[in-house]
């Protein structure tokens, strides 16, 4: 099978489980996924200490269906991570150990992971539209609209997500993206967020 098939059937995977678990927006939380870890038996760890790089693990052993979660995570990592998560018990349950850093990233197997957990997030097809709306067309997706959209839509897929899916479907024009600092720019834009105000009083 060429990889790019593979992708395609990881987004229609994704799509359908949106469709089962009646997600309906771009903002899926950690309660979403949660959700459909205890339809599907899936058991939660959460580290309690940090590993290097490493965000998540799938287990499937005589116990069960397990994922590892890196305590602490911010909710918008954290929800992809459960979502990258769930493509292995789903595909990949045949595997004892599936575990996701930098060290993997680039196989199939992960990569197909991170497209079902994007879609499952925020769909490919909701993005366009989203993107349309606002007027962008090819090659016209600068920063701030990205820094717009996930503030309109209120999406948990993160900005390095954003990004990267505008430039994949070329309404950005490649690599202008790339180095912004995100949560500067959208403070610049909608201003510092209350609690930094109160935080720094």
């Amino acid at each position: 099978m060429l990889r790019s098939q593979y992708y395609n059937q990881m987004r229609e995977l994704a799509r359908g489980v949106r469709g089962r678990f009646n997600l309906t927006s771009a903002r899926v939380l950690r309660s979403d996924l949660r959700r459909i870890y205890r339809h599907e038996g899936i058991h939660i760890d959460l580290w309690p200490y940090k590993f290097k790089n490493l965000r998540g693990a799938y287990f499937n052993d005589e116990a069960g269906p397990t994922v590892m979660l890196a305590r602490g995570l911010p909710e918008d990592p954290m929800v992809f991570t459960m979502a990258h998560e769930l493509k292995h018990h789903y595909v990949d349950s045949g595997v004892s150990i599936s575990y996701c850093d930098s060290s993997n990233q680039s196989e199939p197997i992960e990569i197909g992971a991170e497209v079902f957990a994007a879609e499952l997030i925020y769909p490919q097809d909701d993005f366009s539209s989203d993107l349309r709306k606002l007027g962008v067309g090819i090659g016209q997706c600068t920063p701030e609209i990205l820094v717009r959209l996930k503030r309109e839509t209120r999406t948990t897929l993160s900005y390095a997500g954003l990004a990267k899916r505008a430039e994949f479907l070329q309404f950005s024009l490649a690599g202008s993206l790339a180095g912004v600092k995100w949560k500067k720019l959208e403070e610049q834009i909608y201003g510092v967020p209350f609690y930094k105000q109160y935080r720094h009083r």
